[in-house]
């Protein structure tokens, strides 16, 4: 629904009895009651075309009309930019963000970022906090993202996030090569040097990677990482700081290393890769609306599975 559109419905008969701001709030449950309150004393609530009073009753079956006033949070630009939508309905959209699209607009960087191409395809989010969006990935990691319709999704996925139970899983390739999976428990806040970046620092945020072997080629590890917090740039601190960097991270990959033997069509794809090689794969979460348990899985894009084959090649060469 487009900010501020009229609402029409009836009062169900079981209510009847009930103050009309009681009824309107559990009736319109993304609006707060106080909200709604207003909205009736500034006579933008009508019940069979009368303005009724706050503590009124109402008799059941009455024709109710709200003219609702929810401020446009957001100035951004509604910008017609292609979406991977890969579940929607009233209460989220579930999307799969390309690598090199930012979520949010900041200072030089006004358009052409999701929060603009959300504004598009669903107007109604410009009442919503940061347009709905309830978590973030950095401007060159690809993957799932959710974000929220209504005020009480957002409510319900903002808590579910600090809570730890929302389920985020990424694909991360690095360099070297692992043995086993593991865990990083290390603190994140801002690099005492370089304040650009971060980095492991004692007296930082809490901040915990669990991390799997997918595959192992030569010189290099695909791992399947998962979160229980979500600190900025969180995997690639962290796989840097046990000297397992992610493959293309400009800002914690340090210099390129090719692999032993790597051949000039090899090299050629490992040079023009040039993000890190992180994907966000698989989100599962509690509808905030039904209860329902929900899950999604999204293969990494070409150039991540182009650069992972010829890793695969590599390796299946130097086997023979």
């Amino acid at each position: 629904m487009p900010p501020n559109a009229s609402l029409e419905f009836n009062i169900p008969v079981e209510l009847a009895g009930r103050r009309v701001d009681q009824v309107l709030a559990q009736l319109m449950p993304d609006y707060s009651r106080t909200r709604i309150k207003d909205w009736i004393e500034a006579g933008r609530v009508t019940l069979d075309g009368r303005v009724p009073r706050p503590r009124d009753s109402v008799s059941g079956g009455e024709a109710v009309h709200v003219r609702p006033l929810v401020p446009v949070m957001h100035e951004d630009r509604a910008q017609d930019i292609a979406l991977d939508i890969r579940y929607e309905d009233d209460s989220l959209v579930v999307l799969n963000k390309p690598a090199g699209l930012v979520v949010h607009p900041a200072a030089g960087n006004r358009e052409g970022t999701l929060l603009n191409a959300l504004l598009h395809h669903c107007p109604a989010l410009a009442t919503q906090p940061r347009a709905g969006i309830v978590h973030r990935l950095d401007k060159d990691t690809s993957g799932l993202m959710v974000v929220a319709k209504t005020p009480a999704a957002h409510q319900v996925l903002v808590t579910a996030l600090a809570a730890h139970d929302v389920s985020r899983e990424y694909l991360a390739l690095v360099q070297g090569e692992l043995i086993a999976g593991g865990t990083v428990d290390e603190p994140i806040a801002r690099h005492v040097r370089d304040r650009k970046r971060m980095g492991v620092v004692p007296g930082g945020k809490p901040a915990v990677s669990h991390y799997r072997l997918v595959e192992r080629f030569i010189g290099h590890t695909l791992l399947r990482v998962s979160l229980e917090t979500g600190r900025t740039h969180q995997i690639r601190v962290h796989m840097s700081h046990i000297r397992h960097p992610i493959v293309g991270d400009p800002a914690y990959g340090g210099r390129l290393r090719l692999p032993p033997g790597a051949g000039e069509a090899l090299t050629e794809t490992m040079r023009g890769f040039r993000r890190q090689a992180l994907h966000a794969t698989r989100l599962a979460l509690t509808h905030p609306a039904t209860g329902e348990g929900m899950a999604w899985e999204a293969e990494p894009p070409e150039d991540m599975l182009t650069l992972i084959d010829a890793l695969r090649v590599h390796a299946r060469l130097r086997d023979d």
